[in-house]
């Protein structure tokens, strides 16, 4: 189970990363460069995105039409990719991220089955984000609403369940990734709320969660505490992003909904936008210091898939 790679004592670090399979007019080998630098400081987890297709909308005699875009490069290719070039060499676990969003659950199966063949046994199960231009979250008429329902499709293959009745069909080994929210997700009323919903994912399977980004270690702390009076006690990773620029202090905050201490948005702001690497990268060190003090699982980094900041940190933090 990916969760035995987890720290086992206070002041352990162990660390794992997100990546985005490439865009287009990009391909593998830049993400192989980004990973290639960081897979020296060896990780216990490589993350891949998955989001929805984006829809582009033209008038066509007079009617608005909506047209796919293409989406990224495969999340279960770049993965088959990963495992072969990093898990015999580093022992990293290849994570793909599988969402409800455009997916029935047959499709997901299906992908699952794929994932399952190429040796993956570790899953982040999400919901996902509403599709580009679309007011809120829409599922498949015959996928899942929620990320729960995933988390349960997932764990029944763990028990030899498929969707239809397979005779002697194989039981898969995942361990079951799920996303919480120290400031909440934007669509729940409070926090309490919020974590009911989470302990439902964890009640249907979830063997570990992985935080959204935050920047104040008292909000993870605090999520940390209160999803155990819940009776959550599943390992929690801390979502960590470094900030490199003004413009990510907007950015973020309203993409993601989450809070910036004024006194790291202050110090940023007083100073010319070339400082403001130096000044998250310091700020996110210090905050991997105390979190890994405090005695966290591992850290989680998003790369947005830029490495060297990142390896900067991993260098500070020993």
């Amino acid at each position: 189970m990916y969760t035995d790679k987890f720290a086992t004592k206070k002041g352990e670090l162990k660390w794992s990363v997100e990546i985005m399979p490439p865009g287009l007019g990009k391909s593998i080998p830049d993400i192989k460069e980004t990973l290639d630098d960081l897979v020296e400081y060896k990780p216990i987890g490589i993350d891949v995105t998955y989001h929805q297709e984006k829809m582009q909308y033209k008038k066509v005699d007079g009617v608005q039409i909506g047209f796919p875009l293409r989406k990224n490069p495969g999340t279960v290719p770049l993965c088959a990719y990963l495992v072969g070039r990093y898990v015999e060499k580093y022992g990293v676990e290849i994570i793909p991220h599988i969402i409800c969003g455009g997916f029935s659950m047959k499709e997901s199966e299906e992908a699952l089955i794929d994932l399952f063949t190429v040796d993956i046994s570790t899953i982040l199960a999400l919901r996902g984000d509403p599709q580009h231009l679309e007011d809120g979250f829409i599922s498949h008429p015959e996928g899942h609403k929620y990320a729960s329902g995933l988390v349960e499709q997932i764990a029944n293959m763990n028990k030899g369940k498929y969707i239809y009745p397979i005779e002697n069909a194989v039981s898969t080994k995942f361990c079951i990734g799920v996303a919480g929210y120290p400031d909440k997700h934007y669509e729940s009323p409070n926090l309490d709320y919020d974590i009911l919903r989470l302990k439902e994912k964890v009640d249907k399977g979830a063997h570990y969660i992985i935080t959204q980004m935050f920047f104040d270690n008292k909000s993870y702390i605090s999520f940390v505490e209160k999803a155990k009076s819940y009776g959550i006690n599943v390992p929690i990773l801390p979502g960590i992003k470094p900030l490199s620029s003004k413009k990510q202090i907007s950015l973020l905050s309203s993409k993601f909904y989450i809070d910036i201490p004024q006194e790291l948005v202050s110090e940023i702001m007083k100073h010319d936008d070339k400082c403001s690497k130096e000044i998250g990268t310091e700020w996110c060190i210090n905050q991997c210091k105390e979190l890994v003090e405090y005695g966290v699982p591992a850290l989680h980094f998003f790369s947005m898939n830029r490495g060297s900041q990142i390896k900067e940190i991993l260098k500070k933090l020993g």
